[in-house]
């Protein structure tokens, strides 16, 4: 690994805009971050024409990019998402499934093994996220609902001990079965996360003493306020707000998450709480057309358009077109969020939700060396990981 000086560049950590000045880079890690110039010999020196330097984009949620979808389960399709979000600044991701056959999530499992020691020119993987099957089938989305059912132990012990590379799973609180699920998870060190459910406030706050600490796409595939029987109950997404510890993720898409809403989610969740994601599937990086949401094999046929995925009868949205940048961008421009704040969502929150806080999501002395230069229109520059430029 090279030594690389990155000098004349805006500096966000994200918790303080330093302003201009220096990055020093050795074996992959950062080991000096000042204002102003650092006088070294033996780097490569890199000129960031005072462009922003922040930290690299972390994705906890997304199933493919660039004509690709991880479900296909080639070495190939993880490795072209890779490269694809990476070139829009992400350095990490997670790659996430859908519900589907367990057949095929096998698949999944051996291709994410296969692909890790491929993936040098691409984001990095972090681990693995299942979306499903234990969902809502009344807020299924473009989940297929043949697949949907609720959480059994026989199953999803199996599905844990197939793969030591899951991280986090979403699932549907309410469901029989989920809190007990939840406490298996939580003992395993992998995050439950609540995702198309049809809970009400009192069921999420039931879950979130268990261990749901995280609400995965929040406003989509979940209730506001519902009525039952005449009476008026609080939702999944009023339960979002009220409890102060619970993080959310949204998709500042400016479709899935408009204006109003992202300016509401900001101010009361706070950047520390609110992670960007982009929850892409194929179509990311594509023009608009026909697209298949899943895997080639299994698959559902969709249409891309409006900046977004559907359902082929528009019934429903079926995942985003969106890249780490755009986000970024949208939630400035649109939501109003600073741009050191907005940088946070992306880098040092979602570290901290996945857990990796120590080594990742910010500029500091002793973190890895992942590191995005953009300008101020958010048009990355440069994408750096582990200290070498992808």
């Amino acid at each position: 690994m090279s030594r690389l000086k990155l000098f004349n560049g805006n500096i966000i950590t994200p918790f303080e805009n330093l302003g201009i000045g220096t990055v020093l880079i050795d074996n992959g890690k950062i080991t000096a971050v000042e204002k102003g110039n650092i006088e070294v010999s033996g780097y490569l020196e890199v000129d960031a024409n005072r462009n922003y330097i922040t930290p690299g984009f972390i994705d906890l949620h997304t199933h493919g990019g660039g004509d690709c979808d991880f479900m296909d389960s080639t070495p190939e399709a993880f490795l072209t998402a890779a490269n694809m979000h990476a070139k829009h600044g992400t350095t990490l991701l997670y790659p996430t499934t859908l519900a589907g056959d367990n057949s095929e999530l096998y698949s999944f499992f051996d291709t994410y093994e296969k692909a890790l020691p491929l993936n040098t020119k691409g984001a990095k993987f972090g681990g693995i996220h299942l979306e499903g099957p234990y969902f809502s089938y009344n807020h299924r989305g473009a989940q297929d609902p043949k697949y949907l059912r609720n959480p059994n132990p026989a199953e999803y012990n199996s599905i844990l001990e197939r793969s030591k590379d899951i991280v986090r799973w979403s699932i549907a609180p309410e469901l029989p079965g989920s809190i007990e699920f939840a406490h298996t998870l939580t003992k395993l060190g992998i995050l439950p996360s609540i995702a198309h459910t049809d809970a009400i406030y009192e069921e999420i706050v039931e879950a979130f003493k268990a261990g749901f600490t995280h609400i995965t796409h929040f406003y989509s595939c979940m209730n506001g306020i519902t009525r039952k029987n005449a009476f008026r109950y609080a939702g999944c997404i009023e339960a979002g707000y009220l409890i102060d510890e619970m993080s959310v993720e949204i998709i500042a898409d400016g479709i899935h998450v408009p204006e109003p809403l992202m300016k509401l989610i900001y101010k009361l969740k706070g950047a520390e709480n609110i992670a960007l994601v982009t929850d892409s599937m194929r179509g990311a990086g594509m023009p608009d057309g026909e697209s298949i949401l899943g895997s080639l094999k299994n698959g559902q046929n969709v249409i891309i358009e409006d900046g977004v995925a559907k359902l082929i009868d528009r019934s429903a949205f079926a995942g985003s077109v969106a890249t780490a940048d755009l986000l970024i961008r949208n939630i400035r421009d649109i939501g109003g969020v600073p741009l050191k704040e907005a940088v946070r969502m992306a880098t040092s929150t979602p570290a901290r939700i996945a857990r990796i806080d120590d080594k990742k999501g910010r500029i500091a002395v002793g973190y890895d060396a992942d590191i995005v230069i953009f300008n101020d229109k958010i048009e990355i520059q440069s994408t750096i990981i582990d200290g070498e430029f992808i």
